[in-house]
């Protein structure tokens, strides 16, 4: 098995990254979310599993040993396969995996293009005492996601890009076959939902001259931004592999366009 791969990232496409690693390009598919985390020709690495069909060979990556964990969980479920199990991650995170199961919330899951009412009873009978307990949910104001940030679009550029976390969960939404329509609907519903749970208390607690919203010394909006290499994971378990740490603000932007779109 594959565990990880580190690299220089070669190239991105909606659905993969190519990492260089030690001459040779290694295609990993992964989630919009990670890919948003990724710059061609800065270096990465990524927690990966390696998916053995009869014709094919393919590895999977991810930002942390706790999202392939759920990423190999999901697939004990009837009717999941990899790449459905991948859709589910570039939906939900993988606590809000666990909120849904547990919860038996079904039209979290149906979100996710693929799986109807009947997929996600399923999900939820066959999980539900296989992903373990949900962490409580974030806090309002501390996802990441700053207030008026760069360009309007609620967070900062990323360092050294330029490119504005709506710009890249813009792109995302269009490379998973979103309408450019239905992708400026969506982040614009997210922006404001950002908004709204953040505006408030940012206003409340950002001394005079700051400006910029919920962006505390722990956070990432207004820093470096998303452009940064992901994080490495420092074992198989969930301990480790830095839940704790203030969630990507991309990736929080584009789960909630997703949760804003309706199920395809």
């Amino acid at each position: 098995m594959i565990a990880s791969v580190a690299g220089t990232v070669a190239a991105l496409s909606p659905d993969a990254a190519v990492v260089e690693v030690g001459g040779v390009g290694l295609l990993v598919q992964c989630a919009p979310a990670t890919l948003a985390g990724l710059r061609v020709g800065q270096q990465a690495r990524l927690v990966t599993t390696l998916v053995v069909r009869e014709t094919e060979l393919t590895l999977y990556g991810f930002a942390d040993a706790d999202e392939r964990d759920v990423f190999e969980t999901l697939q004990s479920a009837s009717g999941v396969g990899p790449r459905l199990a991948q859709a589910v991650l570039g939906v939900h995170s993988p606590d809000s995996v666990r909120r849904a199961v547990a919860a038996e919330d079904l039209a979290a899951l149906t979100k996710v293009p693929g799986i109807g009412r009947k997929g996600a009873q399923r999900i939820v009978l066959d999980l539900r005492d296989r992903l373990g307990p949900p962490v409580p949910a974030p806090a309002a104001g501390d996802d990441g996601v700053g207030v008026g940030g760069a360009g309007g679009d609620g967070a900062a550029p990323a360092a050294g890009t330029g490119v504005t976390a709506g710009e890249q969960v813009r792109l995302a939404l269009l490379g998973l076959g979103y309408t450019a329509r239905e992708a400026d609907d969506a982040l614009a519903a997210a922006l404001a939902d950002s908004l709204a749970i953040t505006g408030a208390d940012a206003l409340a607690a950002v001394p005079a001259g700051n400006g910029h919203g919920n962006a505390g010394p722990g956070s990432r909006a207004g820093r470096a931004g998303p452009g940064d290499p992901r994080a490495t994971a420092t074992g198989t378990g969930r301990a480790g592999s830095g839940r704790a740490e203030t969630p990507d603000p991309v990736g929080v932007l584009l789960r909630r366009a997703l949760a804003a779109l309706r199920p395809r």
